[in-house]
């Protein structure tokens, strides 16, 4: 009687060992494996500060920072390839804001023997031109560098009874604003910025025009919507289809006789 008893409480002793075996494998964890994967890479040029459009490279602006080879664009400057970089590139202008750490490219720079800023963010093909501007003539002076403005031509007719009538012509659409006065890019935090003058990146035959329409009368800005652009700054399809449904002329009053006025683009 007492063996028997024995086996069965060996047979439980057995059985509760094996729950808690059973248990601690249920609930520890995975074994976690490392897998430590040689990344091949290159050492680019890159900004060690943010720069702003305008500023020019200094010493210590610049740094060569490892870049897997995998992700390293044609563009990017190796040291490899080019180990002075650093130092041909002192003085350079850059063309649009680099933040720190992001990779430099030949056209984010421009060095300072080949133009100077203004000449260095126009795109090719382009031409910049300036026109004098007034508080009420630029929407209040809240027009800023890369907004989007089209361009008005208010001038005098004289009528068949001698007397002056004002007459308005939209002669481009869609303009981008290069600069407001000498400010070329919006300071952080200025909501307007102060300038008498507004250049402008037009073609070269919008260029012709605009220097003949500021003899015939006053040049005024009117300001675009960002909502009308797409996201390569182009008109939106929904402008396109508004500007259609309204025209692209006005009427104007020409000696007493109605006549239309075509916007150039």
């Amino acid at each position: 009687m007492k063996q028997a008893r024995l086996i069965v409480a060996l047979i439980g002793l057995v059985a509760a060992g094996g729950a808690i075996l059973l248990a601690k494998s249920m609930t520890s964890k995975p074994q976690q494996t490392t897998i430590v994967q040689q990344i091949d890479t290159v050492e680019v040029l890159v900004a060690k500060i943010g720069l702003k459009l305008g500023d020019v490279v200094k010493d210590g602006d610049l740094r060569w920072q490892p870049w897997p080879s995998g992700a390293a664009g044609g563009g990017y400057i190796r040291r490899t390839q080019n180990p002075r970089a650093m130092s041909e590139f002192r003085g350079a202008i850059a063309r649009g804001p680099i933040l720190s750490g992001e990779p430099i490219t030949a056209h984010k720079l421009i060095k300072g023997n080949d133009g100077g800023v203004m000449a260095a963010i126009l795109p090719a093909g382009m031409r910049a031109i300036s026109t004098t501007i007034r508080e009420e003539t630029a929407a209040g002076g809240f027009i800023l560098p890369n907004d989007r403005v089209d361009v008005i031509l208010i001038r005098k007719l004289r009528s068949r009874t001698g007397g002056e009538e004002h007459v308005s012509d939209t002669l481009f659409r869609n303009v981008r604003v290069l600069a407001i006065g000498q400010n070329i890019e919006t300071k952080e935090g200025k909501k307007v910025v102060d300038g008498k003058t507004a250049t402008l990146e037009l073609t070269p035959r919008q260029s012709e025009l605009l220097a003949l329409a500021r003899s015939m009368g006053e040049i005024s800005l009117s300001l675009r919507s960002i909502a009308d652009l797409s996201k390569d700054g182009k008109e939106s399809s929904a402008e396109t289809r508004l500007r259609s449904q309204r025209g692209n002329s006005i009427r104007v009053l020409r000696y007493g006789v109605k006549s239309r006025a075509y916007g150039v683009n």
